[in-house]
């Protein structure tokens, strides 16, 4: 069985790379049976990435009010709660197009995400300390559940 990881992001946005990151990393592990993709811009583009995956990971930046490096995980076999709306920072963001791949019957079997909560986003800035620090945390989560997973 193969395993998709995807990370959102805008590499010259600050935090908003923080998923483009935590996927290079998982990436460089070179782990068998897990295919890595990095998604800028429009989130809608998920709809083909993960397009005959069942099993997807993604992680994206979000803009919550959170403290930054704040991680959050979900399982979207069930609709997300409201809290998830409209926390990423994007015109749709990841809970709206999970929700719109459900409606359209365009969810992957099993479908885990990461938000790590952004300090900035300006345009040329680099990732906080606080992101770099929650890029490493869910790296190595999302590598050790994928090297442990049965396939």
């Amino acid at each position: 069985m193969t395993s998709l990881v995807i990370g959102i992001g805008t590499y010259n946005r600050g935090d908003d790379a923080a998923g483009l990151q935590v996927a290079s990393r998982v990436g460089a592990a070179c782990l068998p049976g897990v295919v890595v993709k990095q998604l800028a811009g429009d989130q809608l583009g998920l709809l083909d990435a993960w397009a005959s995956s069942d099993t997807v990971y993604v992680v994206d930046a979000t803009c919550s009010g959170s403290p930054a490096g704040t991680v959050v995980r979900f399982d979207a076999v069930t609709p997300l709660e409201s809290r998830f709306t409209h926390r990423g920072t994007h015109t749709f963001s990841l809970a709206d197009v999970i929700e719109l791949a459900r409606s359209l019957g365009e969810l992957p079997e099993r479908l885990t995400g990461y938000g790590i909560e952004g300090a900035c986003f300006d345009i040329g800035a680099p990732l906080s300390a606080s992101a770099i620090q929650a890029v490493a945390d869910v790296a190595d989560r999302l590598i050790e559940e994928l090297a442990c997973a049965p396939g």
